[in-house]
């Protein structure tokens, strides 16, 4: 087992440096297949969550990449991107063109949001950003004031697309739509479950805009604020929790190279020791069953058609309460 604690740092990042030079060395070459998250908690005796962080570090660099049936591998060695011109200088002091602090402000957010859709919130840094444009990191600073600042700015990105239409006048048909479209952006930003908080709410007005467009036919219905709130966040926060295991199997697959299904079905023999007992008589059952009966997307609608049942009599009970 590798001795951490003989160097300074947090442990993923000691993790990817013994890891990054074992590739400048040579003894990794392109295409050769590096520790798995679960070689990796071997060797060096860290929780799962460190080796991933490591290999997320190592992805940012582009110094490794997930084959899939084979796992990460050592990526071939390619040249930097060209960095952009630089701003024209007038009376010699760079002079910026009319709306270029917002423009680059959006940029920035754009690769923030693609390296966190790529290769997970683990891999995301203001570092990572500045690469990918050509920057200096310090030149970022310029445009956010962190990463916390840069985080908000990402999920009011992913939820400034447009609102379903036409908008569903009932409650119930509403309160749906807004739901699956939230897990429409979990799916395809597998970071923003992490992203998303209730207890500390980020300002984002298109996040405020599709919680309003959700819950108008409730408020509507003059239902107490208190109610409403409740309802707002109980759906909200519902779907962010169906939602919270994505990124980690995506950065799973990307870092064994096998779905879920397939990583199961690597497991069987040990799930049938298991059930031979017949202790667990549900489980039992559930191997018995055929077929693509269960995942992310059927946990998500058994969620969301009781939470919505649930509230059915709330809602009718809190009506009658203003007659």
């Amino acid at each position: 087992m590798s001795a951490l604690g003989q160097s300074a740092g947090p442990p993923y990042l000691r993790i990817a440096a013994e890891l990054r030079d074992r590739i400048a060395s040579g003894e990794l070459g392109a295409g050769e297949k590096i520790p798995s998250t679960r070689g990796i908690t071997r060797e060096w005796g860290v929780a799962m969550a460190t080796a991933t962080k490591a290999l997320a570090v190592l992805r940012q660099e582009g110094l490794v990449r997930a084959v899939p049936g084979v796992g990460t591998v050592v990526a071939p060695r390619v040249a930097p991107p060209p960095r952009p011109p630089r701003p024209a200088v007038h009376g010699g002091r760079a002079r910026s063109r009319p709306g270029e602090p917002a423009v680059m402000r959006e940029r920035i957010v754009a690769t923030a949001v693609a390296i966190a859709d790529r290769q997970g919130s683990a891999a995301l840094s203001l570092r990572a950003i500045a690469a990918e444009l050509g920057l200096s990191t310090m030149a970022l600073y310029r445009h956010v004031s962190g990463k916390g600042e840069l985080v908000e700015l990402m999920m009011d990105a992913v939820f400034a697309g447009p609102l379903p239409e036409p908008a569903p006048a009932h409650w119930r048909a509403r309160l749906e739509a807004g739901a699956r479209r939230q897990w429409a952006l979990h799916r395809g930003h597998p970071w923003l479950a992490k992203a998303m908080s209730f207890t500390r709410p980020p300002m984002s007005p298109h996040a405020m805009a599709h919680m309003e467009w959700s819950m108008a036919p409730l408020v509507e219905l003059g239902l107490d604020v208190v109610t409403l709130l409740h309802i707002a966040v109980t759906v909200a926060g519902s779907v962010r929790a169906a939602a919270m295991d994505l990124e980690d199997e995506v950065l799973a697959r990307q870092d064994t190279g096998m779905t879920s299904d397939e990583w199961m079905t690597g497991r069987m023999a040990e799930f049938d020791a298991l059930l031979s007992g017949g202790d667990f008589p549900m489980y039992g059952r559930v191997a018995q069953e055929k077929g693509d009966f269960f995942g992310p997307d059927s946990m998500f609608e058994f969620m969301l058609a009781r939470l919505l049942d649930g509230l059915e009599p709330l809602v009718a009970e809190r009506r009658r309460g203003r007659r």
